[in-house]
């Protein structure tokens, strides 16, 4: 068995390069999804989608996550970490740049490839983290979230100044998401290079040990459903709330600054949370606390409308936050090696954003059926009452071996 460079004292410099790669990937997982629904209407208008085409610009994402993540986690044991994080920068920056090219193909081609990009990043940075920072996986997942939270409220807020100020359009708000992933890219090749001789820690070696199948643990089957569950809320909202709030009387302007709200307000939790649930006996009452904040929220769209939206808004983003930060904590805290955290990272995102990817489409064809969306909603707070039931179980301090 080869030995565990992780547990060798890691050099100053090494240890700020390994901060920055965590950041700067973390950086890149969320905001190229989340900077469509802005200017979502724009793309419709420039290209002629229809509303199951616009859908499918958050959806195929989503089923490329739900369809590669088993085989990324399968693939890890066959090359470094790092080298996959940037083959995964790589492949985001082509289909980030695919995307902006101004056509219906290269459009949801680009999307795909965002999509295996995000893939990879999603399923590796928890192995990353747990075998460069064994002793602050708290601390370092709630930056993994934290950087996430903030390009996505960023890409939430700004999308639709950035199209007006860069002079592009839905191109230029799309395309500058690039500029952060050739970043990350520079990072990682300097890690490497830097790194040469002490090299990122091989999974292969614990692999050959362990054939250990994850799809017959039923912890790992309730941190998935709990991953998907969880994803489904979230995108369900980034998809729809601008339409929704437009249907709710608000100007288009505003709709996007609400998304600013929700993640904004995610980022003190997404970084607090792992940190305090790291150090629980179990996350039971955090579950408790997060499904009972999304149930509030959901029955206020329903029920209100746009009305004390702000405040809706900072509920969506506290229980959106905690429940994002606490089922990747999950990958490493229910799980006794790195092999096995990117094991269920591969399986919890699998089988958890095929659950989400279907959020989206359900919610407008609901609303098709209902113009009010009060069906839309309920079929959200339908959602949260099993996230509460796979979550409850997830909390257990029990690992996914066990």
């Amino acid at each position: 068995m080869i030995k565990d460079e992780s547990k060798k004292k890691t050099p100053y410099i090494l240890l700020i390069i390994n901060i920055l790669v965590v950041i700067l990937v973390s950086c890149n997982l969320r905001s190229p999804i989340i900077s469509v629904a802005p200017v979502l209407s724009d793309i419709r208008e420039a290209l002629g989608l229809d509303n199951f085409q616009s859908s499918l610009l958050t959806s195929i994402p989503l089923f490329m996550f739900a369809s590669c993540s088993v085989l990324v986690s399968r693939f890890s044991n066959k090359v470094s970490i790092n080298r996959f994080l940037l083959y995964s920068v790589i492949i985001l920056s082509f289909g980030l740049f695919l995307r902006v090219l101004g056509s219906v193909y290269t459009l949801f081609l680009g999307s795909v490839f965002i999509g295996l990009g995000i893939c990879i990043g999603n399923v590796i940075t928890p192995g990353y983290v747990k075998s460069n920072f064994p002793k602050q996986i708290g601390l370092m997942t709630g930056i993994f979230a934290v950087a996430m939270n903030l390009t996505a409220a960023l890409a939430s807020g700004f999308s639709v100044s950035i199209s007006k100020w860069s002079g592009y359009g839905w191109r230029g708000s799309l395309g500058i998401w690039l500029v952060i992933a050739l970043l990350a890219f520079i990072v990682i090749v300097i890690e490497i290079i830097f790194n040469k001789k002490r090299a990122s820690v091989q999974i292969n070696a614990v692999e050959a040990v362990s054939n250990f199948n994850m799809f017959k643990s039923a912890q790992a089957w309730n941190i998935s459903a709990f991953m998907g569950l969880q994803s489904l809320f979230y995108y369900c909202l980034v998809t729809w709330l601008p339409a929704v709030l437009t249907d709710f009387h608000m100007q288009n302007t505003d709709t996007g600054w609400v998304l600013f709200v929700i993640q904004m307000t995610m980022i003190p939790v997404t970084f607090c949370c792992p940190i305090i649930a790291s150090k629980m006996k179990n996350q039971k009452l955090m579950v408790v606390f997060i499904c009972a904040l999304m149930l509030i929220s959901t029955l206020m769209f329903a029920w209100m409308g746009a009305h004390w939206i702000y405040f809706n808004a900072i509920l969506i983003g506290l229980s959106n936050g905690l429940s994002f930060s606490l089922s990747i904590l999950f990958f490493s805290l229910r799980t006794k090696s790195t092999a096995h955290a990117i094991k269920i990272s591969g399986m919890a995102q699998s089988v958890g954003y095929m659950i989400a990817a279907f959020g989206p489409p359900v919610f407008g064809k609901l609303h098709d059926w209902d113009i009010s969306w009060k069906c839309s909603f309920y079929f959200l707070s339908f959602s949260v009452i099993l996230m509460f039931y796979f979550g409850m179980k997830a909390a257990r301090n029990k690992h996914v071996e066990d």
